[in-house]
């Protein structure tokens, strides 16, 4: 891992275990099986321009603040973001832009986190539950972390190689 991609991938995860802890409560919803904790995705999704590397460091970072916030059932299903995440750094390193590469990832993310609670004694109705509230949740972040990228464009695109957007 390269220093700016450790750095980076540093910041993004110090981010991804903030907003659990910071703002759960205030950013969460929850419908039972599922909750989420609105922006908690953006993190993980903006180390996907970064590196597949920074991505899953992310995800551990994720799953870590979800541990201590929300217990082992909510931090498994966050770490499956180092799974996707890092998919998605993979297709955007092959030349997928950052927006279809979000939306690509985005069946693996769900089916992912239906398929984890199933152990914790959820039955595949509920799991089905967390699965479309995951759809519902990714979309949203992927909302807001295209639209941080777009923002933030000029100053990427002074250290890009390529357009990324």
């Amino acid at each position: 891992m390269k220093t700016h991609e450790l750095t980076a991938g540093a910041v993004l995860t110090a981010l991804a275990i903030m907003i659990p802890i910071a703002f759960g409560g205030i950013l969460g919803v929850v419908i039972p099986p599922f909750s989420a904790t609105l922006t908690a995705h953006v993190p993980e999704m903006l180390a996907m321009l970064v590196s597949p590397s920074a991505a899953v460091m992310v995800g551990l970072g994720s799953a870590f603040g979800f541990l201590l916030k929300l217990g082992p059932v909510v931090a498994a299903r966050a770490l499956t973001h180092a799974v996707w995440g890092a998919a998605g750094a993979m297709l955007i390193r092959r030349g997928m832009s950052f927006n279809k590469a979000v939306f690509v990832v985005l069946p693996v993310h769900a089916i992912l986190e239906g398929l984890i609670v199933i152990p914790f004694g959820i039955g595949t109705y509920m799991a089905g539950v967390v699965v479309i509230g995951t759809v519902l949740h990714h979309t949203v972040d992927a909302l807001i972390s295209m639209a941080l990228v777009y923002a933030l464009m000029p100053v990427i695109k002074k250290g890009a190689s390529k357009d990324i957007y």
